[in-house]
């Protein structure tokens, strides 16, 4: 159900507004990518919910509780605004870390590995890497007593995002840029080169403050993926950064 929802919806854009005009729906490794897509929904996320619930049941027992009741009592549209804010650093200098330090950047390569961008590519994630990444992200809100079902619009939102910015898109937001990015911010940064830019993953404030904003001019025809070979299969990307020699590039 979901894989056909965001097929209707995004497979028009694709077509309306496409940043990479001719690229077929059945590009290649459309396939692999399918199976990210159903291993991300149908284990991956699952695995990564638990893991967080556990995390937030043993973050209770040593946050303290003058903090939590501090955040509780300010009025809840300001502890979402402050939840998003922390949830952006966070993610940001995770993710910059994940272009700088080498273990992490084995499981990170994996994303970084498809030549070709849509709304599917979204979805080709070492479940380490998304796992540490959906840490990241929700760590400020755990730890300021948030349960899971107070951010499970947040999750989604981002989830929701992330499929939309990795999309074959170019559509201006116009001011709303600055707030929550836009799709050629990401392309760029898939770019296939040795160093990274527009880390950010839902606002683009984070790269501006942190000097690694790049707006892209023209069109789209700068190449994406990565610079050293890199396996194909759906299990080979799997073991990858548990092999030698199979990291792919590193871009910081």
């Amino acid at each position: 159900m979901a894989f056909a929802l965001l097929a209707a919806v995004f497979w028009p854009l694709e077509r309306l507004f496409s940043a990479r005009a001719g690229q077929p729906w059945l590009r290649p490794a459309w396939w692999t990518d399918v199976l990210f897509f159903f291993g991300q929904y149908l284990v991956w996320s699952g695995a990564a919910l638990f893991v967080l619930e556990q995390v937030r049941l043993a973050v209770g027992l040593v946050m303290p509780v003058a903090v939590r009741e501090g955040f509780s009592a300010q009025p809840f549209w300001l502890q979402a605004l402050e939840v998003i804010a922390l949830g952006d650093l966070a993610v940001y200098g995770f993710h910059r870390a994940c272009h700088s330090v080498p273990w992490l950047w084995r499981f990170h390569a994996v994303h970084h590995s498809a030549e070709h961008l849509d709304w599917l590519a979204a979805h080709r994630e070492h479940p380490v890497d998304g796992l540490l990444t959906q840490l990241s992200v929700n760590l400020p809100a755990i730890l300021l007593g948030f349960s899971l079902g107070q951010v499970a619009w947040l999750i989604a939102l981002r989830g929701m995002w992330a499929i939309f910015i990795h999309s074959n898109v170019r559509l201006s937001l116009g001011p709303l840029r600055v707030l929550l990015g836009a799709p050629e911010l990401h392309h760029w940064h898939h770019l296939a080169t040795e160093r990274a830019q527009n880390f950010a993953n839902l606002a683009p404030w984070t790269d501006l403050l942190f000097g690694t904003y790049h707006r892209p001019e023209g069109g789209e025809d700068w190449p994406l993926g990565l610079t050293q070979p890199f396996p194909r299969s759906y299990w080979g990307m799997l073991l990858a950064p548990f092999r030698r020699g199979e990291a792919g590039r590193n871009t910081w």
